[in-house]
């Protein structure tokens, strides 16, 4: 798996499916209500020019009221789940509950830890650098003698 930004990041986007899933069902699958201080209007299925609602995609039939407040509660349960799994990656992160100082202070030490491991590569590749002309001179002896 990838690095801590990219888990959060990950589960972030899962995050965000999980609540537009669960907003889709609602405005779906939600029963309808009569809005009050409103006429109720009767349903428009006699009308020929209507389409059935039963027929068309974009009206699903519609769903027990008992199924609609399982299936709710089953995506409020997701949806926390995968916040609590967030909460646990973020408190993951370096740097929680260590002051700013403290912070600075490791930064620095790992500036210097990556100054000599670079003076360290720099060496090497003076040694390698030696290393192949050596072997230059020792392929250009062997033609040449």
């Amino acid at each position: 798996m990838g690095d801590i930004l990219t888990q959060i990041q990950d589960e972030l986007d899962m995050l965000l499916n999980q609540m537009f899933i669960t907003l889709r069902y609602i405005q779906t699958s939600s029963p309808s209500a009569p809005i009050t201080g409103q006429p109720t209007l009767p349903p428009l299925a006699s009308d020929p020019s209507q389409p059935d609602p039963n027929t068309n995609p974009a009206n699903p039939p519609t769903t027990s009221k008992a199924e609609f407040t399982h299936q709710i509660a089953e995506f409020a349960q997701d949806i926390v789940t995968k916040e609590q799994q967030l909460e646990i990656l973020f408190d993951a992160l370096p740097g929680m509950g260590i002051s700013e100082k403290e912070q600075r202070e490791r930064m620095e030490a790992l500036q210097g830890e990556l100054e000599g491991v670079e003076e360290k590569r720099r060496e090497a590749g003076a040694v390698r650098e030696g290393l192949v002309e050596k072997v230059e001179r020792g392929i250009i002896g062997v033609r040449g003698g």
